[in-house]
């Protein structure tokens, strides 16, 4: 019997798709970064899902965009080289939410010996503002640059997978501060979701889950002034199914 010797040349890799909730400016152009963008003065900014990417300096694909990752070794387990090409790669050290989302595995995907990707959602707090290299930047998901071989096909997948979680579980925690008020929490959930959602909506929702929890505290006025809104934490930061069969819809 003759063994197939491609077989041996397979070269296994993470891939990390992480998301945070950043300001970006109304009027930055279509895949533009945030440190492309930075020194400019806009007139607006709002909060939208941004994905973490770093610009390719050598061929094939130089001058694309990447998602984090790198080699399995040969000592460590899947979750470990995730973490660690973070930490390597692009510095980011703190993930409140890791999850494995799919393998890609077309034989084509790259050049090359074949890669086999293990792709993985991540999740950075909207108050985390990790260092990051040069070549490293914040890029807004719903307007990517121009990636690399099939980034921006697992980019789509942990967006949806991230929208789906939302409706259906707690995973919200790895977004938030440890402490919000509701309408901090909406703004992320309508810049996670892609679309407006009601904030009496969705505190009622959430309290009736026992997602949230009111601290008793009270946020300072804004510059209109007003009522003080009430400060919440959520009730515990392990990934949970609050109602299997749930989805949160668009505000009418």
């Amino acid at each position: 019997m003759i063994e197939n010797v491609d077989q041996f040349s397979t070269i296994h890799e993470s891939l990390t798709a992480v998301f945070q909730v950043r300001h970006f400016p109304v009027d930055i152009p279509a895949g533009e970064s945030t440190a492309s963008a930075r020194g400019r003065r806009p007139h607006r900014q709002h909060r939208e899902l941004a994905v973490l990417l770093w610009q390719r300096a050598l061929a094939p694909q130089r001058g694309t965009w990447s998602l984090p990752g790198g080699r399995l070794r040969n000592d460590e387990d899947l979750d470990a080289s995730a973490r660690r090409q973070l930490a390597e790669k692009v510095d980011v050290r703190e993930v409140d939410h890791l999850e494995q989302l799919s393998v890609f595995s077309a034989p084509d995907r790259v050049p090359g010996p074949r890669r086999i990707a293990s792709a993985y959602l991540g999740l950075v707090p909207l108050t985390a503002d990790p260092q990051l290299p040069d070549d490293t930047s914040w890029h807004r998901v719903a307007a990517l640059p121009e990636m690399s071989f099939d980034h921006g096909t697992v980019v789509e997948h942990a967006r949806a997978r991230l929208a789906a979680k939302l409706s259906y579980t707690n995973i919200s925690f790895a977004l938030a501060p440890d402490r919000f008020t509701m309408s901090t929490l909406r703004e992320i959930y309508c810049a996670a979701l892609g679309y407006d959602v009601d904030t009496t909506n969705l505190q009622r929702v959430l309290t009736r889950r026992k997602v949230i929890t009111p601290t008793g505290d009270t946020a300072a006025p804004g510059r209109a002034g007003g009522r003080p809104a009430s400060v919440y934490r959520f009730s515990d930061s392990d990934l949970r199914v609050t109602d299997e069969f749930a989805a949160l819809r668009p505000r009418a």
